[in-house]
């Protein structure tokens, strides 16, 4: 029996290395590749766009700048996730950048170059636009760190619903360095992490390291260089196989219902939700599966962004 119950383990284990290979491994390699052809057959856009398997992935395209959020670049990410909000065959976004820096923030120099209120002012209501896309954007969006991630930088991380960043990664809200006070980051920031520890970020402009990010809450998984694609594309693929309604409407209720102060009423605003979210075909499909012990098949195409919104809206 011991024989027995040793062959079985190992070629179970055997199995499970092959549809990880299958489902993880060889969409990994291919993701890689479509990267690396798209990044050259553009010129040297501000953000590349690659779409693979119902993923879209963004990058933030100055790597000489470390990334700086210049106006252009602003509206180049703009753009994408409009596109991206209305695009059904995308489930997941992930949001990167490229060289050795996630992003530095606003590009300063940029700015200086236009010394008024009424630019700084659009400058920053610009990637306020950026912060509200993100965060309505049906698909969930996960930030994939490589390097720093400095003040407007920092802010995008806290912004998106997930964020996986490798060991050498590095996070500041450093504007307080040059005077100003990260105002705009301190929004996201603050509701990431502790009260204390945003502002002490906040009024000392010092780097954390990627473990202490995680302490604090601000991303989800530290790993090193080498593993940050594959556990990124890992954590897109297993959200991109639930299904696209229920995502989506998780999406908005998990956010509006933070925006209720009450506990009861957020509570009761849930159980409607969820009583909307009972009567979707997706859940009659899951439940059925469940109880026949079969993989789901969900919809193709989540429910319409309207349909949707009356469920969040009237509950």
């Amino acid at each position: 029996h011991d024989e027995e119950a040793e062959m079985f383990l190992t070629a179970l284990s055997r199995s499970a290395r092959i549809v990880r290979h299958l489902h993880y491994e060889r969409p990994i390699a291919a993701w890689r590749r479509s990267s690396s052809t798209t990044a050259s057959a553009d010129l040297d856009p501000f953000v590349i766009r690659t779409d693979l398997d119902g993923i879209s992935t963004l990058t933030l395209n100055r790597p000489r700048k470390l990334n700086a959020l210049s106006e252009e670049m602003i509206t180049s990410l703009q753009s994408c996730l409009d596109q991206i909000s209305k695009d059904k065959t995308i489930f997941v976004v992930i949001l990167t950048g490229a060289g050795r820096a996630f992003s530095s923030g606003h590009d300063l120099k940029q700015m200086r170059a236009s010394p008024s209120k009424e630019y700084y002012q659009k400058r920053f209501c610009q990637l306020g636009r950026i912060v509200s896309s993100l965060l309505s954007l049906p698909q969930p969006v996960i930030a994939r760190v490589d390097g720093i991630a400095t003040a407007a930088g920092c802010q995008l991380v806290a912004t998106c619903d997930l964020a996986v960043a490798s060991d050498k990664s590095r996070f500041a809200v450093s504007g307080i360095n040059a005077g100003l006070f990260c105002s705009a980051p301190a929004v996201q920031l603050s509701r990431n992490i502790s009260r204390k520890r945003a502002f002490e970020m906040l009024v000392t402009g010092d780097f954390i390291d990627a473990k202490t990010a995680k302490e604090f809450g601000l991303v989800n998984y530290v790993v090193p260089v080498s593993e940050l694609d594959s556990v990124t594309m890992e954590l897109a693929m297993k959200i991109a196989s639930k299904s696209p309604t229920a995502i989506s409407l998780g999406k908005q209720m998990f956010y509006r219902q933070l925006q209720i102060p009450n506990v009861s009423e957020a509570t009761e605003y849930a159980a409607e939700v969820m009583a909307c979210n009972m009567m979707e075909d997706d859940v009659s499909e899951g439940i059925d599966a469940f109880i026949s012990k079969r993989e789901p098949h969900w919809q193709k195409e989540r429910k319409s962004d309207e349909s949707l919104a009356k469920i969040v809206e009237r509950s």
